[in-house]
């Protein structure tokens, strides 16, 4: 999906919800364990319900990986079920030498279509520019996550002042510009957004984090909107398994319509 085509589905939807499907067996309602796939029909019914309300839907593959041959069935199902109009990322977290990144991107940009996937940026710039060969292919890679273990490496002070989040955005930056690389930065990292901005003015970031873990829309809307809209901002328990009932869907619309609500009146007092 090109970057004009994601901005105006965020523009038309007055939404920039992205729905994280990490959907787990031991999670879902009891009632879907007798279907034949019951993960697949458990995200059609998310999907039917909250598509009105988000631009982008982020399956993390590990929910699936773990189910073995039958997850990743269920993940291609619900990748061709997911509405051409949004935005899908495989979230994958993927980053290994050059030869290995190339037959990932050709599993997540060609076996199955997504419009983007999460590269971790730890091993350099030949693993991950094997993913910026495909067109219209997004890569969006870790900046600055909200574990307890990213203090751990991401915010070391460097020599020259930079924090090691910093350094990575900077250099990383680079390698492709604004129509091809977003960045992962947490949402409970809200107020740092605001150096941020200064080094990627352009770039979209994909904020998880916002809602069970805690993270404020409102402050990641503040500083993190830009005059491109430039926020992908996902939640996905909070949504998901907002109810355990046989009609959670219905729950699940609730939420996402809550969420896509207030990103409505932030969009619209950026464009004012």
């Amino acid at each position: 999906m090109e970057k004009s085509a994601l901005i105006k589905e965020i523009r038309s939807k007055g939404s920039y919800l992205c729905v994280g499907l990490d959907t787990d067996l031991t999670k879902i309602p009891h009632h879907l364990l007798k279907e034949k796939d019951p993960i697949f029909e458990f995200n059609k019914q998310i999907i039917d319900a909250t598509e009105k309300y988000c631009v982008a839907y982020k399956p993390n593959t590990a929910f699936y990986e773990a189910l073995g041959t039958k997850g990743w069935d269920a993940l291609e199902k619900t990748l061709d079920y997911i509405p051409r109009n949004c935005f899908t990322i495989a979230d994958a977290k993927r980053g290994d030498i050059g030869n290995t990144s190339g037959l990932y991107a050709k599993a997540f940009f060609e076996t199955m279509n997504f419009d983007a996937v999460t590269v971790a940026p730890y091993m350099g710039q030949d693993s991950v520019v094997p993913f910026l060969c495909y067109p219209n292919k997004w890569v969006i890679l870790l900046a600055l996550t909200s574990n307890a273990g990213s203090n751990d490496f991401q915010e070391i002070n460097l020599a020259d002042g930079d924090k090691i989040y910093e350094r990575v955005i900077k250099i990383s930056s680079t390698w492709a510009g604004s129509e091809q690389m977003m960045y992962v930065v947490g949402a409970t990292k809200a107020e740092m957004l605001l150096k941020i901005r200064e080094l990627i003015p352009k770039h979209f970031l994909l904020v998880p984090g916002v809602g069970t873990q805690g993270g404020s829309l409102a402050e990641v809307s503040k500083y993190g909107l830009n005059d491109e809209v430039g926020l992908l901002v996902n939640s996905s328990r909070g949504i998901i398994y907002a109810s355990s009932e046989q009609d959670f869907y219905k729950s699940a619309a609730i939420e996402a319509s809550k969420i896509a609500s207030e990103m409505k009146i932030y969009l619209d007092n950026c464009i004012n």
